[in-house]
């Protein structure tokens, strides 16, 4: 049976309590597993600047690119399921990806961020960002490759899952839009019930609105709804890449079924060897470009990009990590806009998840989550 120092989860706490009261953020739900019992579940502080609205653990978050993880595990279920493979051309599903150099990227590029794509955060300037097939074809008409693929490791905010949601779709033998294809192949299965791709209309009322705090470097427009960031409101987004709402105990789930390899409650979505493969650093010793920047400018030492297959891995190293250092080399997950995280510790038998209210930088976001995972995996005895 697994142990647990309580003493130093409840100091968990009292650090996030620290953090909110000194204004870092606003407040954050948090929930931890280890094996098969969660040993912490807690909404801390307030959901906006004016501390009126306490967090509920049941409340519900824009997940920005933690919704690429949901893209990422439809993407292996895919694979597994034969209707392309990590090798495959990506032109050779979307031929519409023509070009050199970009139409030698693989699916395997697209899901370790190597495909040589610039990381733009918007196709065309000033356009709407909810709508799968605009964002597919201002992508495919503005976005050229910057290198070769495999070149280098450089983070793409929207292209890449443009093109993977977008393969998915075409070749969904049901026929399915995107939407639908999420709710029906993952967040029912998995009873990920207050999880949607646009804001669903039940899910509103726990809405907690980000407060983008001047971090995010573009606007998400939305073409129904007014307001710089209208698209986390809006019910009929279909983003791959930013557009999912759910709670932290839904996105516990997700990562509690990536901790038993793939299954949950009965349910298997993938095989053990894919989780396996998709843990495993494959990037080598390359930085990811996004971050070096972000290093450089706080004076950090460059990282490697330590990228899996869809997800950030920890790999090997003492550096500045969302993960901290204290978690084994093949920990692993996703994060969003510096107030979403999700990771998975297999040699700790861990699962975190982690929303927040008030956006941070993303050097402080790093800073943030490494000292808060430290302080949760070092209650793992």
């Amino acid at each position: 049976m697994s142990r647990i120092w309580q003493e130093r989860l409840d100091h968990l706490k009292a650090v996030i309590e620290a953090d909110v009261d000194r204004g870092d953020y606003y407040g954050a739900v948090l929930k931890i597993g280890r094996g098969d019992v969660v040993v912490f579940e807690e909404a801390i502080g307030h959901a906006y600047a004016d501390r009126q609205r306490p967090l509920k653990k049941d409340d519900v978050f824009s997940l920005f690119s933690v919704t690429k993880a949901f893209t990422n595990v439809l993407m292996m279920k895919a694979i597994e399921e034969g209707r392309f493979q990590l090798t495959t051309k990506v032109k050779d599903v979307l031929p519409e990806f023509t070009g050199q150099p970009r139409e030698e990227a693989t699916f395997y590029h697209l899901l370790t961020h190597t495909a040589g794509m610039p990381g733009v955060w918007s196709p065309k300037p000033g356009m709407y960002l909810d709508r799968l097939d605009e964002l597919f074809e201002e992508s495919i008409a503005n976005v050229h490759g910057a290198t070769p693929p495999g070149e280098r490791c450089d983070y793409s905010p929207l292209v890449n899952h443009v093109l993977m949601g977008t393969a998915l779709v075409r070749t969904d033998p049901k026929g399915r839009n995107y939407r639908t294809l999420l709710a029906e192949d993952l967040f029912e299965p998995l009873k990920m019930h207050s999880t949607s791709m646009g804001l669903r209309a039940d899910l509103n009322e726990r809405h907690v609105r980000p407060d983008m705090r001047g971090t995010v470097p573009i606007k998400h427009l939305s073409r129904i709804i007014d307001g710089d960031h209208a698209l986390f409101e809006d019910p009929q987004v279909e983003a791959p890449h930013v557009g999912c709402a759910s709670t932290c105990g839904d996105l516990w789930r997700f990562a509690e079924m990536l901790r038993r390899e793939g299954e949950l409650d009965g349910v298997r979505l993938l095989s053990p060897r894919m989780v396996r493969l998709a843990r495993k650093v494959h990037t080598g010793d390359k930085p990811n470009e996004l971050y070096r920047g972000v290093a450089l400018r706080s004076g950090w030492e460059v990282p490697p990009a330590n990228q899996g297959i869809g997800f950030q891995v920890r790999g090997e190293g003492v550096f500045h990590h969302l993960f901290g250092q204290l978690s084994s080399p093949e920990t692993f997950g996703n994060y969003g806009a510096g107030s979403t995280m999700f990771m998975v510790d297999p040699e700790a038998d861990l699962s975190f998840s982690f929303l927040s209210a008030g956006v941070m930088t993303q050097a402080a976001n790093i800073e943030r989550m490494g000292k808060l995972s430290d302080i949760a995996l070092s209650a793992c005895l």
